[in-house]
C-alpha cells in the first residue's frame, strides 16, 4: 500500500510536468514578443530571460515536447502499480475476488488517470496559456531553463535529426516561426478584431483599408473622362465663373483634342490676373503643366508623386495614350478613410438608405465601394470596374431604367458555427440613367443563402 501511495504520488507530478511543459508549448508559441521586448527594455531581467528564450523557441518547443511525452508515458505506466493497487485493494475489502477487482480497478484507473491528465495536464494548462500567454510565459521560462540546462544536449540531438529529415524532404528548418504576415492575414485579423470587440469596428475598416490601398490602381480611383469638366478656349474669368457654377477648384485644360491635355489650372491662379485682363487672358497661359500617369499606376507610388505636385491633381492616361480620366490627392485618401462628402461633391458622391437592407447609390461607384456600405466583400470583376458596367455587360447593351442583376457577396458579420462568412447577394436596379449610363442605382441585400462559403476558394 505504500508502495502504490508513493507511486500515486508520482503520478501526480509527472501529471503536473506535463501541464508545465503544455504551458510552456502554448505560452512561448502566444505570447507577443514585442510586449516581451518592451518589458526588457524596462528592467524587466525575467522577461529579458523569456526574449532570449524566445529567440530559440524551435529548441525550447523540442524540449517541451520531449518533456510532454516522457511525462505521459511514464504516468501511463505508472497507472496500473499506483492507482490501479489502490483501487484493487479498496475492492478487495469488499469481499470481491482479485481477478475481478483487479480488472476493475485497472479499467476504472485508465479512466481517471486519463481524464485527471486530458483536464489538468493538456486542457487547463493550454487554455491559461492562450487567455494569459505574457504571465504564463513568465512563470514557466524559469522552470524550462533549468529543464534545458539538464536535457539540451538530448533536445538538440533531436532536433538535429528532426532537421535532416526535414532537409532530406525540401524545407529549411527554422528557430523562430516567422513574423511577417500576408496583406490578406493582417486584414482577416484586423476584420475578426473588429467583430470580436477587440478593435473599434472604424478602426478596423480604417485598417482594412490602409491594407488595401496599395492592391489598387489609378483607374480604380479616377474620376472617370465622361464626368470631368475639361477647360480649353477659356479666359480666366470663364475659370472663375465654372468655378462659381460646378464648386470644384482644378480643371485640365485640353488642347486641340480631349486626349491632348497641356495642363491644369487652380482657380487662384486666375485670381491672381489682373481684374481688367481676367476676360482676355487664355487659361493655357497661367496653367500649370500636367502630371500624366497610367491607368495601371498603383496608389502608393500615385500618392507619393500627387503630394510632389503643386495642385495634387494627374491626368490618367490608358494603354493607348488616351485621357481615361483625372485622379486627385483627395480621391486617395478616400480609399482610406472612406468617402469626404463636402459642399462641392455631397451631390454626386453620397449614398441614400432606403431601408437595412437597400441603398441607393451612384452608377459610377466600385464594387468595393458598394461592399464597403453594404458591409459585404463582393469579389472583382476583371472585365468593368463601375455598377453602370456590370448592369450594361449583365444585359449585354446599353442599361436602361429597370434593368437588374445580381452579385454574389460574403457577409463576414453573419458567420456560420464555423466562423466561416455565409453567402449573399446583392441585386442592382437601374433608377436612372445619364448619357447612355446608369446614374442613379438601387442596391439590395438578399439575405435567405443558408449555405457558408469558405473564403479560400
Amino acid at each position: 500500500m505504500a508502495i502504490a501511495l508513493t507511486l500515486t504520488l508520482a503520478l501526480v507530478l509527472l501529471i503536473s510536468a506535463n501541464a508545465l511543459f503544455v504551458a510552456v508549448e502554448f505560452g512561448f508559441l502566444t505570447v507577443n514578443r514585442d510586449d516581451v521586448r518592451a518589458a526588457g527594455s524596462e528592467g524587466d531581467r525575467i522577461a529579458t530571460t523569456l526574449d532570449g528564450s524566445l529567440a530559440r523557441t524551435s529548441t525550447n518547443l523540442s524540449g517541451a515536447q520531449l518533456g510532454i511525452t516522457v511525462s505521459s508515458l511514464l504516468a501511463g505506466y505508472l497507472t496500473g502499480p499506483s492507482v490501479g493497487e489502490l483501487i484493487t485493494g479498496a475492492l478487495g475489502l469488499s469481499g470481491m475476488g482479485e481477478p475481478a477487482a483487479r480488472g476493475i480497478a485497472m479499467t476504472v484507473a485508465f479512466v481517471v488517470v486519463t481524464f485527471l491528465q486530458m483536464v489538468f495536464g493538456e486542457l487547463v494548462p493550454k487554455n491559461w496559456a492562450i487567455a494569459a500567454p505574457m504571465r504564463v510565459a513568465r512563470l514557466v521560462v524559469i522552470p524550462q531553463r533549468i529543464f534545458m540546462a539538464v536535457f539540451g544536449w538530448l533536445v538538440k540531438g533531436l532536433n538535429t535529426t528532426a532537421n535532416v529529415v526535414l532537409r532530406l524532404l525540401g524545407f529549411t528548418p527554422q528557430e523562430e516561426p516567422g513574423e511577417a504576415r500576408s496583406p490578406e492575414e493582417l486584414r482577416a485579423s484586423a476584420a475578426r478584431s473588429g467583430r470580436q470587440g477587440a478593435m473599434d469596428p472604424h478602426t478596423a475598416e480604417l485598417v482594412t483599408r490602409s491594407i488595401s490601398f496599395g492592391e489598387h490602381r489609378a483607374a480604380d480611383v479616377m474620376v472617370p473622362r465622361p464626368l470631368v469638366t475639361f477647360l480649353r478656349d477659356h479666359t480666366a474669368q470663364d475659370l472663375l465663373d465654372t468655378v462659381a457654377a460646378t464648386g470644384r477648384s482644378r480643371f485640365p485644360v485640353l488642347g486641340a483634342t480631349v486626349d491632348e491635355v497641356v495642363g491644369v489650372v487652380h482657380y487662384r491662379q486666375a485670381l491672381a490676373v489682373p481684374v481688367d485682363e481676367r476676360a482676355r487672358t487664355p487659361v493655357r497661359e497661367i496653367a500649370t503643366e500636367a502630371t500624366v500617369v497610367s491607368e495601371v499606376m498603383t496608389l502608393d507610388p500615385l500618392m507619393r508623386l500627387l503630394r510632389q505636385t503643386d495642385l495634387q491633381m494627374a491626368v490618367v492616361v490608358d494603354e493607348f495614350g488616351g485621357t481615361a480620366g483625372i485622379v486627385t490627392l483627395e480621391d486617395l485618401v478616400e480609399e482610406i478613410v472612406g468617402e469626404i462628402d463636402d459642399e462641392q461633391d455631397r451631390a454626386s458622391r453620397t449614398h441614400e438608405w432606403v431601408d437595412d437592407d437597400t441603398v441607393l447609390v451612384g452608377g459610377m461607384m466600385r464594387p468595393d465601394e458598394l461592399g464597403a456600405i453594404l458591409r459585404l466583400e463582393i469579389p472583382p470583376v476583371e472585365t468593368v470596374s463601375t455598377l453602370s458596367g456590370l448592369l450594361s455587360e449583365a444585359v449585354d447593351r446599353l442599361p436602361r431604367v429597370g434593368d437588374e442583376t445580381e452579385l454574389d457577396a460574403h457577409d463576414h458579420e453573419n458567420r456560420d458555427d464555423d466562423d466561416l462568412p455565409t453567402r449573399a447577394r446583392v441585386r442592382l436596379r437601374v433608377e436612372s440613367l445619364r448619357a447612355h449610363r446608369a446614374e442613379r442605382v438601387r442596391a439590395t441585400v438578399l439575405r435567405d443563402e443558408p449555405e457558408a462559403v469558405d473564403p479560400d476558394e
